[in-house]
């Protein structure tokens, strides 16, 4: 593989669950289908509406994932409620390889793992309004168990402390307008076009 400082950097895009991560993603990749690519994490979690195996994640059972773990084929990976996820160097490189940036949607603690390593990724995070809107935004997609928006809720809190500290990310972006989230997004993530 060519050094990485030839390679398009890849982006981290963090934030609480719900604050708005799946629809600007969805928005970047209509909007630059060649630029961008995305790395498919694995979840030991069950698959929700609509998504499939190997776009949305790559579902696998808590064995086959800690095997990964046992064989060091992540970057990064951390557990949420009951379920396990991870992002595999394979991913991440074959994006690479492809000339696009890779994309990496990952919690706290999968940052956390990223900052030790040398993928010279830039970091980004989507912050809620506030926690009462995130509230609405989770109970509103009608998905979760109320133990497990609890579970959300108190982790966003962490999540919002931690990207406050100085030099963890080098943009947060508040989700309180999603045109101009949009805007702010793009600019982040391409910016030759500014």
């Amino acid at each position: 593989m060519a050094p990485t400082t030839q390679l398009p950097r890849p982006i981290i895009v963090s934030g609480p669950s719900g604050s708005g991560k799946s629809t600007l993603l969805k928005r970047l990749f209509e909007a630059y289908p060649d630029r961008f690519g995305f790395s498919v994490s694995h979840t030991t979690r069950s698959p929700r509406l609509g998504e499939e195996d190997g776009i949305a994640y790559n579902f696998v059972t808590k064995e086959a994932f800690r095997k990964l773990v046992d064989e060091h084929s992540f970057i990064e990976h951390a557990r949420f409620g009951s379920n396990l996820y991870g992002t595999s160097v394979g991913a991440v490189k074959s994006v690479a390889e492809k000339g696009r940036t890779c994309i990496l949607d990952i919690e706290m603690e999968g940052v956390k793992q990223v900052k030790k390593t040398d993928l010279n990724a830039r970091f980004l995070f989507l912050q809620p309004p506030s926690v009462e809107i995130l509230e609405k935004r989770l109970r509103g997609r009608g998905t979760d168990k109320e133990e497990d928006i609890q579970a959300r809720l108190a982790q966003a809190g962490k999540e919002i402390d931690f990207s406050h500290i100085p030099g963890v990310h080098d943009q947060i972006i508040i989700n309180d307008d999603l045109e101009k989230a949009w805007q702010e997004f793009k600019a982040f993530c391409v910016p030759d076009e500014r």
